[in-house]
């Protein structure tokens, strides 16, 4: 079986490293983009089977950069890790076609099972914004 293959996007690399860490033992971390077009470009070339994006990344937003490659028809699961504790950004985001939406300080409890929802075609909010 073929490993999940997950490409990440964040400005900041320490939260990449820190991504990869919380991934590497059940999936393929096939890249670390730090910026919203290189994102797109990234996407197109390398096809991720997820893709685990910040809102803010930056350049281009993590939301843009999503609905460019939607509109390119590039075809992956997306998650969106951010620091945005707002219940309005998740429904955006589930608009454009994601199929999570986490929040930083819960990756190490919920981007593993964030992942496997999405594959399997489930939308995944964080416990913190589901009490809303």
């Amino acid at each position: 079986m073929n490993a999940t293959r997950v490409l990440l996007a964040d400005g900041n690399p320490a939260v990449l490293d820190t991504v990869t860490r919380i991934l590497e033992s059940q999936f393929e971390v096939i890249g670390k983009i730090s910026d919203g077009s290189s994102l797109v470009t990234a996407a197109e070339k390398l096809k991720p089977d997820v893709m685990i994006v910040d809102v803010q990344v930056p350049g281009l937003s993590g939301f843009e950069a999503v609905r460019r490659l939607k509109r390119r028809k590039v075809r992956c699961a997306v998650i969106f890790l951010t620091v945005h504790h707002d219940l309005a950004l998740a429904e955006e985001a589930r608009f454009i076609g994601a199929m999570g939406y986490v929040l930083k300080p819960s990756a190490d409890s919920e981007l593993l099972p964030a992942i496997r929802d999405a594959l399997q075609g489930s939308f995944f909010l964080s416990d913190a914004l589901r009490d809303h």
